[in-house]
């Protein structure tokens, strides 16, 4: 007689059950995981910089597969893949979430503004691609909330670019710092991103007085990091690192929310951005 012959029904019943529960749960995982890498992904946005299309506290919906598949695109980023796979270049003028080139970790998301070999210049605020200045129309001001305990007028442009997209863009007024560079030209490979928040944006403008990247290619230049307030500038991001487009605002909740608080889930919920579609 062996010893399954003698163990009792009720237990073999148990442990049958909690294997099916494992598998279950794996399955899911495993299910999660897939959908995850190759189709969709959920990002928070944590700061201000794409003020006054994106606010802290969107829950957005990246698309994972709208320029094919890197590294980036697993979580950890695990070094399996090299460059991209059924790569399609981006859209000027897309949202992008995109690994921080600095140390290929940090999540950022901007508005792509430059396409390699574009000259990129920002005079007085205003952006130029190519010598060609992109068209804005001024909008009403806004008072936006500095995060400091007080409150700010800004200026609000509609910004058009080359390919007629238009988006809105924030502007805290003349001769703020990136308001004025020199120009860049974007190398093969990589992208120029920028902020709509302009003037509250780590980005690939900075720093235009020493360059912090290398023309040549996209690489940082470790002597030369440039910080702007708590953040680090970006300077050009190669074309590995994009992660995907961000598509639309799932959900949106103010600061106050917390999630220990189920109640702030309501109270501070902003119901007007919900499924908003992003340009």
């Amino acid at each position: 007689m062996t010893d399954a012959d003698i163990t009792p029904p009720e237990e073999k019943g148990a442990v049958a059950e909690l294997i099916e529960i494992i598998k279950t749960v794996a399955y899911a995982l495993g299910i999660a995981l897939v959908l995850r890498v190759l189709l969709f992904q959920p990002f928070t946005i944590p700061s201000a910089s794409m003020e006054p299309n994106l606010y802290q506290g969107d829950y957005i919906i990246v698309s994972k597969f709208s320029y094919g598949w890197s590294k980036h695109s697993i979580p950890f980023s695990p070094p399996i893949i090299k460059g991209r796979i059924l790569g399609h270049a981006p859209n000027r003028g897309d949202i992008i979430v995109f690994k921080l080139p600095r140390d290929n970790r940090t999540d950022y998301i901007k508005r792509l503004i430059g396409l390699p070999g574009d000259k990129v210049q920002i005079r007085g605020g205003q952006v130029y691609i190519n010598g060609k200045a992109l068209p804005r129309k001024e909008e009403a001001p806004a008072l936006v909330d500095t995060g400091y305990g007080f409150t700010q007028q800004v200026q609000r442009f509609k910004e058009t670019n080359p390919e007629g997209r238009q988006y809105d863009t924030q502007d805290f007024g003349p001769d703020s710092r990136g308001d004025n560079t020199g120009v860049y030209t974007v190398p093969a490979g990589c992208y120029f991103f920028m902020g709509d928040n302009r003037d509250n944006s780590a980005d690939s403008r900075f720093d235009p007085g020493v360059s912090p990247f290398k023309e040549s290619a996209c690489k940082w230049d470790y002597e030369l990091d440039q910080y702007i307030g708590d953040e680090v500038g970006v300077g050009f991001v190669p074309a590995e690192n994009l992660v995907g487009r961000a598509q639309i605002i799932l959900l949106s909740w103010n600061a106050e929310a917390s999630l220990f608080k189920p109640w702030t889930w309501f109270l501070n919920a902003r119901p007007s951005r919900f499924f908003h579609v992003l340009k």
